[in-house]
């Protein structure tokens, strides 16, 4: 769920956790001690909503701690179903007790403010009531993937101090006796309650820290807090799909907001467009934009009956207007388009009814909710019309744990660096056309260029190694890549693909690896990695070409 800066001008401090390094001056979190940001902020750049430090959430304006209101929501609701997977439908109450167990179980096991809980879980209820527990005793909570590659994991797990919990533990901590003492949450607000481990630049995981604060500046449980497009969005969610896992940042963020509108989580077994949606009479899911493309593909060939779908939220990687337009006249009036990112949460959304009626809106990612600021800067730093987006959003994280160096190049000045290209049309309406970073997003997850390079290059046979991002039917983007073959050497695709996929897991592999007699130059000599973007031809430029499928 999106996040809030800790005090201003230094990073929150985890008792009996390492503090995430390096953080720079920041916003301060609502009621935190701490300078606000005066109004000016900003330097007259474009923006869009509360004048720059003027607190919209968090402890302050609703006088509790993340996840009290899911506590209150799961402690009140008596027999209402929140979860079903399969045929077993879990209610409010039963959700409640279990809750109570695990954070029980937790606490048993030394948990609580300070202490960091990594769960490794799959898609059940058990999964869900472990993920609040472990925010209600005020752990600092990460979630894995649980396809995650062992050498990822393993640099992941290493750096942080922190109690595993897979399924077999889940199952012990769910035996721990429930005295039906109602849960408080035990968050203390400077603290990180949530680490989410994305890709890095540099191959190693990259960690968004974010406070309890944070956490409590979140809109998803509280309806008065909706913006006008998640307002829109929350009564489809009458029985909202869930996979992959719970512990992810999106995933977690639109759950909670069915439950706050009523809904019901629902377990997608097995999951896949468009099975899902009509064997779970399903009225709303997120999509990446690769598997909206298969989706719109398969209605058009193959088509099944959707009648229950209401939302589908596609966000991850560029959707272009065209597609956009397809889906809506395929799908019908249910696609809202959301942009936002790890570090910030939501920035933006576009929904059917604003797609249907003002079609220039096709080619945004729409309004910015009126707490949320923006700011577009040329190179310099200056407010341009057209250049990076920089966001503050009434929650977003403090910074990259224990990487100071990332951590001083987004995190700045209260602001954080979208590394990517912008402009607002005159109506606010925010249109994307283009990055910063070298970075290619496959099926919503970000995956860097450079270290896929340097683990091809890593390869006896390879001189050279580069790698460009394609759009692609089925991932949304995918990664290309191209290699200068060592003088006696030729390239085996099938072995240099296997090599990313060990080090760096399956979403790196290329799809396609060309070996090419020489890299493409610009006019300073440099590498021309745009000209390798282009379209492949059948041949490369010395006449081969290898492909390594999927």
């Amino acid at each position: 769920m999106p996040a809030e800066h800790g005090p201003a001008g230094r990073p929150p401090v985890p008792v009996g956790g390492r503090p995430p390094a390096g953080t720079g001056p920041a916003r301060r979190a609502p009621g935190l001690p701490g300078p606000a940001v005066p109004k000016s902020a900003g330097d007259g750049r474009a923006g869009s909503g509360a004048a720059a430090g003027e607190p919209s959430g968090g402890p302050a304006a609703g006088g509790e701690v993340w996840p009290q209101p899911v506590l209150r929501l799961l402690a009140t609701g008596g027999d209402r179903p929140v979860f079903e997977d399969g045929d077993r439908i879990v209610d409010a109450a039963e959700m409640s007790a279990l809750v109570r167990r695990i954070a029980a179980g937790l606490r048993a096991a030394g948990i609580g403010p300070g202490t960091g809980v990594a769960l490794r879980l799959g898609v059940t209820p058990e999964a869900f009531a472990a993920v609040v527990a472990a925010f209600a005793v005020g752990a600092r909570v990460s979630g894995l993937r649980p396809e995650l590659p062992p050498t990822p994991l393993e640099r992941l797990l290493g750096s942080d101090d922190v109690l595993l919990v897979d399924d077999a533990r889940l199952a012990a901590l769910a035996d721990t006796p429930d005295d039906g003492t109602p849960l408080v949450a035990a968050g203390r607000p400077t603290d990180i309650a949530r680490i989410t481990w994305t890709s890095g630049s540099t191959g190693s995981p990259k960690g968004c820290a974010q406070t309890y604060a944070a956490m409590s500046a979140a809109w998803a449980p509280y309806p008065d807090r909706w913006p006008p497009a998640i307002a829109a969005l929350a009564p489809r969610l009458g029985r909202y799909l869930v996979f992959g896992s719970l512990s992810s940042q999106v995933m977690l963020e639109y759950g909670i907001l069915t439950l706050a509108a009523g809904g019901t989580l629902v377990a997608a077994r097995p999951p896949g467009f468009p099975g899902m949606i009509t064997r779970h009479r399903a009225t709303a899911s997120v999509i990446t934009v690769g598997k909206l493309h298969q989706l719109v593909r398969d209605q058009r060939t193959d088509p099944v009956d959707l009648g229950s779908l209401r939302a589908l939220v596609v966000s991850g990687s560029p959707l272009t207007a065209s597609r956009l337009a397809e889906a809506l006249e395929v799908l019908g009036p249910v696609v809202f388009h959301g942009y936002g990112q790890t570090e910030t949460g939501m920035i933006a959304m576009v929904t059917p009814a604003e797609l249907l009626a003002r079609p220039a809106t096709l080619a945004s990612v729409g309004r910015a909710p009126a707490v949320v600021d923006l700011s577009i800067r040329d190179a310099d730093g200056r407010p341009a019309a057209e250049g990076e987006l920089y966001v503050r959003t009434p929650a977003q994280a403090t910074a990259y744990w224990a990487d100071p160096v990332e951590t001083a190049d987004v995190f700045t000045d209260g602001w954080v660096r979208t590394r990517d290209l912008a402009r607002l049309d005159t109506d606010g309406y925010l249109h994307l056309f283009g990055r910063v970073r070298d970075v290619i997003i496959v099926n919503a997850n970000l995956v860097y260029a450079g270290p896929i390079e340097r683990v091809l290059a890593a390869d006896p046979s390879v001189a050279e190694a580069y790698v460009v991002s394609r759009p692609d039917d089925v991932t949304g983007e995918a990664v290309h890549a191209y290699v200068v073959p060592a003088a006696g050497h030729v390239p085996d695709a099938g072995r240099l693909r296997a090599r990313v996929v060990a080090a760096l897991g399956p979403a790196a592999a290329p799809k396609t690896v060309e070996t090419i007699a020489r890299v493409p130059v610009g006019p300073s000599g440099k590498p021309d990695k745009r000209a390798l973007g282009a379209p492949a031809s059948p041949e490369s430029s010395d006449g081969r070409r290898t492909a390594a499928g999927r």
